[in-house]
């Protein structure tokens, strides 16, 4: 799994087990979506500063879609849908996140 702790540029495409998340020490911040989603692509202007500041949560991009079992796992069925994790539990989530606001309150929570 590509971990990257702040801000994470790059979908991942392998397949995310639900027991590698229950491993991980640190928050997660999972954000289900594709690099072609219109609403994915506008999220990042507000992602991107949020999660600079945030440097000790790790933000996994999964690409999601017809057959992706970890999207199902957690019902996602808006893109994007960004779930905070803490070892493989939700805590809290936003869907089309439009301000910063909205997601430095996920991540303070």
């Amino acid at each position: 799994m590509n971990i990257v702790m702040g801000f994470n540029a790059t979908h991942s495409d392998e397949m995310i087990e639900l027991s590698e998340l229950e491993a991980i020490e640190e928050d997660v911040l999972l954000e289900f979506g594709t690099p072609w989603c219109g609403h994915c692509k506008r999220a990042q202007k507000v992602l991107e500063p949020v999660m600079n500041d945030f440097t000790d949560v790790a933000h996994v991009k999964v690409l999601d879609g017809k057959g992706k079992r970890l999207g199902r796992q957690f019902q996602v069925k808006l893109w994007p849908t960004l779930i905070l994790v803490r070892r493989g539990k939700e805590v809290a989530r936003v869907i089309r996140p439009e301000t910063e606001r909205e997601l430095r309150q996920l991540l303070i929570d």
